[in-house]
């Protein structure tokens, strides 16, 4: 990104009131991407989204749907949120300068809890693709960490022994829209492909250490590239399997624990602890699919109706119009 965008972006983001987080993501950042007209999206985190949301009325009100503010401003707003949402309020198509963005706004422990444990398997399912962090006052981006560990092992779960380096991501990019009520309808049905071929690099760069830890412990072994592609082979007995399936996040491991039985093990500090109990790797793959597809399923359900409800009918009809647009001309 140039220094004139980087310098708009930032004037954008001093509009608003204070955040603890901000990364962008979406279009806007793949390198191909010419579209003038596209949307710059955010997430921004806050403390206290109600507070938030108060002070932002004071400031842009024109941002919000009218109905919202005559019926209960900032209440409403984190209201529809949280309780028909997964704690995101989006407005979009605000106009700054020349540009156009939509910005997200998530309670920041909420962001936390998704990123660590896939509670809603929401902006963690984003956080695994390629962003830019603008604003990080909480450390986030290094709690990322585990949510990039947890994306890897899910990929690998449902990759063959044998595979390439750009199977990899394409596996790790299509977890978080597994699922997802948009795809059958208002998405680009390449729109996986075209994010993993175009931001390669930054898949590479975002997953490089963990994919050298996994060969480290010889769960996964490198042959020579070919046509740029590195081809790896992976262990998939039922220890590597088992392995994969304790770094997956807590919420998911209890899921799949009472689905296929747990067990009681002795951890390496001599504390017992319980784990998943994998009778095959095909069981294990396929229970922990099916809890993946279900969360995003429902997380992008109850968004898409607080969405609709939140930024009122001529906004959604707009961006649902521009949507099911670009999914049309894919299928074309």
């Amino acid at each position: 990104m140039d220094n004139d965008n980087r310098h708009e972006i930032g004037g954008f983001l001093k509009t608003l009131p204070p955040i603890d987080f901000c990364f962008m993501y979406g279009s806007s950042l793949h390198p191909n991407n010419n579209d003038k007209s596209s949307m710059i999206d955010y997430i921004l985190g806050v403390s206290n989204p109600q507070q938030w949301h108060a002070e932002n009325l004071k400031l842009n009100r024109d941002h919000y749907a009218s109905w919202l503010m005559r019926l209960g401003g900032a209440r409403l707003v984190t209201g529809v949120a949280d309780g028909i949402g997964v704690g995101v309020h989006f407005n979009p198509f605000i106009t700054c300068g020349d540009k156009m963005y939509k910005y997200g706004v998530v309670r920041v422990d909420d962001l936390i809890q998704d990123v660590l444990e896939w509670k809603t398997f929401y902006l963690s399912g984003r956080l695994q693709k390629p962003v830019r962090v603008l604003v990080d006052n909480l450390g986030i981006e290094h709690k990322n960490s585990v949510n990039l560990r947890s994306a890897t092992s899910a990929a690998l779960l449902l990759l063959p022994s044998k595979f390439t380096e750009e199977d990899l991501y394409t596996k790790i990019c299509s977890l978080s829209y597994m699922g997802d009520l948009r795809m059958f309808f208002a998405e680009d049905k390449n729109k996986v492909k075209k994010i993993v071929q175009g931001q390669y690099n930054l898949f590479q760069t975002m997953y490089k250490a963990y994919i050298e830890d996994y060969a480290s412990k010889e769960l996964l072994r490198f042959s020579s590239s070919s046509h740029n592609q590195v081809h790896i082979t992976q262990d998939c007995g039922l220890s590597a399997t088992s392995a994969l399936v304790s770094s997956l996040p807590r919420f998911v491991r209890s899921e799949m624990g009472i689905k296929l039985g747990e067990k009681i093990v002795q951890g390496e500090t001599g504390r017992p602890l319980s784990k998943v109990v994998t009778g095959s790797r095909q069981e294990a793959a396929e229970c922990m699919q099916k809890i993946l597809r279900k969360k995003v399923m429902v997380s992008s359900g109850r968004q898409a109706v607080a969405g609709l409800l939140t930024v009122g009918v001529v906004h959604g009809a707009r961006y649902l119009a521009n949507k099911v647009n670009k999914a049309w001309k894919s299928w074309a």
